[in-house]
């Protein structure tokens, strides 16, 4: 039938574009300079605001490591909000000497609320003037002591909003904090990297970003509250026209879900938050993209773009309509042929991208070979685990929930 066949031309050119993108990123990345930017004065003020729920384990790390900075630590002021904490977050960051915000509110649950909490209540006590930008931390996080001076001179440069490299403090652990570990430096070293070489936008990830006071009014704080309100964060600034800059030599250590369940939970949030990202921004981005010309519009309409449920809806309707006899059942099953043809080229790509990305930043990943192998073998494993969170997403009520850590 007509339709099949609308989305069978659909998912050809939605994914090949895409394909075909990540592939000239990949090119881009391995051959041209990465941007660098000129030393600055360090004299800038900043606030680094870190949203914590139960996180007395691990907040000593990040504290610590923003405090062993090059960059004046008489110059970096720390704000936490205790989100709902049941432990002693609060009394542990204060014994630290940073600013605690104790929140409580079981029904506006989420980072999102809790920064809007945060950034309210620095508004409200007339000190978030005073800083000219904010910097965004998970409790987990560990920094390379050169991080803020990196960002500072990025900062220097031009850019209202910047993204960092994004690495992992326990990527070694098993092949699920590797499947996580490995997607967060390709994306770093391969999409990042190029979309700064392009003059393109690029995206912050939930944690190790910074914006200047001047985006921090014109949002009145923060106002994002999707499931992905970093990703709703990047939207609203892209469709503002802001430019999103990437500084590579700032580093920023994350810590990754080690069970199967929580990588799961976590995904299908995220997953989730993408089609709710792609349903209030997706249409404002196309026209930005046309009216202005816009490639960073293009860029983040593929990425939120959600091909697998396009890809299942194509298959269920396939099935039915042969069910219903509309269509026969051959050229369906040959069509479901074609289908995991190019899930076996996936898988093998999958592979060749997990390795190429350790090859390419193996100083930067803490690891045996022999662990880097297994690691290799097993990406594709959790890559294509999206398939059925990703199906799972269009009917589950996902919701934020913390992920322990251990430090």
């Amino acid at each position: 039938m007509t339709l099949l066949s609308v989305l069978d031309i659909l998912l050809v050119i939605v994914g090949g574009a895409g394909m075909i993108y990540q592939g000239l990123c990949i090119v881009m990345s391995l051959f041209a300079k990465p941007v660098r930017f000129p030393d600055a004065p360090m004299t800038n003020r900043y606030a680094v605001l870190i949203s914590a729920r139960n996180e007395e384990k691990v907040i000593g790390n990040l504290i610590g490591s923003i405090r062993d900075q090059t960059y004046p630590s008489n110059l970096i002021d720390i704000w936490l909000v205790a989100d709902n904490c049941t432990d002693n977050t609060a009394d542990v960051v204060r014994s630290l000497g940073c600013h605690v915000v104790e929140r409580h509110n079981l029904e506006l649950v989420g980072k999102g609320y809790a920064l809007t909490y945060l950034l309210g209540h620095m508004l409200d006590i007339g000190v978030a003037d005073d800083y000219e930008a904010y910097f965004v931390f998970d409790a987990d996080n560990k920094l390379d002591k050169h991080y803020f001076e990196e960002m500072n001179k990025a900062f220097c440069s031009g850019f209202k909003i910047l993204t960092s490299y994004r690495n992992s403090v326990n990527l070694a652990d098993n092949w699920v904090s590797s499947g996580s570990a490995l997607w967060f430096i390709r994306e770093s070293r391969f999409l990042s990297n190029s979309r700064m070489i392009l003059g393109s936008s690029c995206h912050v990830g939930g944690t190790g970003f910074m914006f200047s006071r001047e985006v921090m009014k014109r949002n009145k704080g923060w106002k994002f509250h999707l499931l992905t309100e970093d990703l709703e964060f990047t939207m609203d600034s892209i469709l503002h026209g802001d430019r999103i800059g990437y500084c590579g030599t700032a580093i920023l250590y994350d810590e990754q879900p080690v069970t199967f369940s929580q990588s799961w939970r976590q995904r299908l949030r995220w997953s989730k938050g993408f089609l709710q990202v792609f349903r209030y921004y997706g249409s404002a981005l196309l026209k930005r993209a046309v009216r202005e010309r816009d490639f960073s519009c293009i860029d983040f309409t593929l990425m939120l773009c959600p091909f697998t449920v396009l890809g299942a809806i194509r298959a269920v309707m396939g099935l039915l309509f042969a069910a219903c006899g509309f269509v026969s059942w051959p050229s369906q099953l040959q069509s479901l042929a074609g289908w995991s043809s190019g899930i076996i080229i996936s898988v093998l790509g999958l592979m060749a991208l997990a390795a190429l990305t350790i090859i390419v930043e193996r100083d930067q990943i803490g690891a045996t070979n022999k662990e880097l192998l297994a690691y290799v073998l097993s990406f594709p494993i959790y890559m294509l685990s999206y398939v059925p969170i990703s199906f799972q997403a269009i009917f589950a009520k996902a919701q934020w929930k913390p992920i322990a850590h251990k430090g």
